[in-house]
């Protein structure tokens, strides 16, 4: 006779089953953020030429979104220790709104995100693996596996580093906002641009940036078709590099550079179109040689700009194969002299490059 205070075996089980599936739920529900953490940090640990990790991840179920904390990139042989890229916050999420069309992609918020490329880091040396267009759509496919289609950035910072150079170059841009649509992930052969891009910014002296185009970024070479404008630089923020390539320091200036550039399957075709106003190169602490060489540029700069604007401006055509671009010199001295004795050139984009042109171009190779 079975005592009254004893419940029967299949009355325990149907109480233990389910206790133990809501542990293990819970359990596995612990331990999702470090189990999609180390998939990540193998992803970029298995990128040829780079090493990557990232410190934390945080899963919120109920938005459909994860979090990467602290994400770091750089190169196995970097000379320096300044991350190539380095992401605090990133917020991977499902678009909702295009769920309920039937659609699974997601929203990609960055929130101040560095890319700092320096020049002696991300020189190749003999026998360093590189990553390729196929690496990169892997890495980016298996963190991301579904389309992005929209992507953020904020507060964002750009920079482009000459830490051996005397003295030591640092040209950057600053509160960045960036939007991004439709990003694939996978490598389109068709002749298109699928993503519309948008960006302003701040560089070093106090310019504003802003970039307006179209790309296919998922290729070892993004094609793409855009139109890039900096205006109301200060040019003496500028004499790192002024210094260091030509000797000359800036005592005043106004410098901007307007752009149009395309690309398709690795070939290039645009101009840039440097312009420089109200700038004197002469300042009161230069030594004798730096003034006398400051002096001699500042006569042909004198003798070459446009007199009535006080602008010296050229328009430099690039052309060819991203492994050998180069400008053209003669073109850019008849530039320099239309400009001088013919019309000032205007401070905007003279949109008249195309995406297709740069096709034609690759086409006629």
């Amino acid at each position: 006779m079975t005592p009254k205070n004893k419940k029967p075996v299949y009355r325990r089980k149907r109480y233990t089953i389910p206790i133990i599936i809501i542990v293990l739920l819970v359990a596995f529900r612990m331990y999702l953020p470090t189990l999609v953490k180390n998939h990540v940090n193998s992803i970029l640990k298995d990128l040829p030429g780079y090493y990557g990790h990232v410190e934390d991840i945080d899963i919120a179920l109920i938005r459909g979104a994860y979090v990467i904390d602290g994400l770091y990139l750089n190169k196995v042989n970097a000379e320096t220790e300044i991350p190539f890229l380095k992401f605090p916050k990133s917020d991977i999420s499902i678009e909702w709104k295009s769920l309920f069309k039937g659609k699974i992609v997601t929203e990609v918020i960055m929130s101040n995100p560095a890319i700092s490329y320096v020049f002696e880091d991300q020189e190749s040396e003999a026998g360093t693996p590189e990553a390729d267009a196929d690496d990169w759509t892997k890495a980016l496919t298996e963190i991301i596996p579904i389309d992005i289609n929209h992507f953020e950035i904020h507060n964002g910072k750009f920079s482009f580093l000459q830490m051996q150079a005397e003295p030591q170059i640092d040209l950057n841009f600053t509160e960045v906002e960036f939007t991004a649509d439709n990003l694939r992930n996978v490598v389109s052969k068709e002749k298109t641009l699928p993503s519309p891009i948008h960006a302003t910014g701040r560089s070093i002296g106090a310019g504003n940036m802003t970039l307006d185009g179209k790309v296919n970024l998922i290729k070892e070479v993004p094609d793409l078709d855009i139109a890039f404008s900096l205006e109301n630089v200060d040019m003496t923020a500028l004499n790192d590099f002024t210094k260091h390539y030509a000797n000359i320091n800036f005592e005043r200036g106004n410098f901007g550079l307007f752009s149009e550039i395309a690309i398709a399957d690795g070939y290039l075709k645009g101009y840039m179109k440097p312009l420089l106003t109200d700038s004197v190169l002469i300042g009161k602490d230069d030594n004798f040689i730096e003034t006398l060489w400051e002096g001699f540029i500042g006569f042909f700069k004198f003798a070459l700009k446009n007199q009535k604007t006080d602008t010296l401006a050229t328009k430099i055509p690039i052309e060819g194969d991203l492994n050998n671009v180069g400008t053209k010199v003669w073109p850019t001295i008849t530039s320099i002299f239309k400009n001088a004795w013919i019309e000032a050139f205007k401070g905007v984009v003279d949109d008249d490059i195309e995406f297709q042109d740069a096709f034609q171009e690759s086409n006629d190779e």
